[in-house]
């Protein structure tokens, strides 16, 4: 009788619950996800030619699914690790509010949509930066965290691929302002990641992520922070010459690269590293909008 009532009572257990609707949303990290549209728009509306208001919409879309696609997987192929850190333990799945399956299919699903709206309803170029974005993402970046700090530049690919896909929607075609544009994001990540790893170095380093700080310490990656500084406001000046924007943004890109550089210098000389590390991440965060809309306004 045992085994019959057993039975009985695994049929009338409650299945688990289908995912709010809030931890689907939140597998697509909506605010990654928000930058690099509007960078890709940035990229579309730089380019030379006539708007097409229906291509960009395509663009958008498919750009939106592809990135979600990526970061789903990520979070699938990271749920471990995410449990271990504080900034990502909340997450759908480290909580247990998901299933890990949900995720892999939703990582699946939106990127099987989103090649084919790129590739054919945009352009074979922008398809190739996506597929490439994604596959760079989630299998190269993702499983190179725990094994060099050198996975930022593998990461910094896909991060910046915003404007290449706005620009390669437009034009069809990969030509110098649609390099510089995506040089400008890449440069961007170095120092703006770096930043992060420093003032959360103890958390990287007991989830087993590989960083600057945590392998070679604060002082080489401040020096590594200043000198990529240095770097990016060189490249957001050689937009002007390349034709992309004109004297306005010029301005604009060189006051802010002098009080970023001059920030950089100020305090990893004078301020604590953790302090200065995380005010030198949230001045990145205003720098890169304020700059992107100057170049969009002096441009258009």
């Amino acid at each position: 009788m045992a085994e019959p009532q057993l039975a009985i009572a695994q049929s009338r257990a409650p299945s688990a619950p289908a995912p709010a609707l809030a931890d689907l949303v939140a597998l697509a990290k909506p605010r990654i996800t928000a930058m690099v549209l509007i960078t890709a728009t940035g990229g579309y509306l730089l380019a030379p030619g006539a708007v097409n208001p229906a291509r960009l919409v395509l663009m958008l879309i498919g750009t939106a699914l592809v990135v979600a696609a990526a970061n789903a997987l990520n979070m699938y192929i990271e749920r471990d690790i995410d449990a271990l850190m504080t900034r990502t333990r909340n997450r759908p799945l480290p909580t247990g509010r998901m299933e890990p399956g949900v995720a892999l299919a939703f990582g699946i699903l939106t990127g099987t949509v989103s090649i084919p709206l790129l590739a054919i309803g945009v352009g074979p170029l922008t398809g190739f930066v996506g597929v490439l974005s994604l596959a760079l993402y989630v299998g190269v970046y993702t499983p190179l965290k725990q094994v060099t700090p050198l996975s930022i530049w593998a990461g910094a690919v896909p991060g910046a691929a915003g404007p290449l896909l706005g620009w390669t929607a437009a034009t069809g075609a990969l030509d110098p302002g649609g390099l510089a544009l995506f040089a400008v994001l890449f440069i961007w990540q170095v120092p703006h990641f770096h930043a992060i790893a420093m003032f959360r170095t103890a958390e990287y380093r007991r989830a087993g992520l590989k960083t600057l700080p945590g392998e070679k310490g604060p002082e080489a990656t401040r020096r590594a922070i200043v000198l990529y500084s240095v770097v990016q406001v060189a490249v957001t000046l050689l937009l002007t010459p390349l034709g992309v924007a004109g004297p306005v943004y010029f301005a604009v890109a060189l006051a802010l690269g002098l009080a970023y550089v001059g920030y950089a210098l100020f305090g990893a000389r004078h301020q604590p590293v953790t302090r200065w590390a995380r005010r030198l991440f949230f001045a990145s965060l205003v720098y890169l909008p304020v700059l992107f809309a100057a170049l969009v306004l002096d441009a258009r």
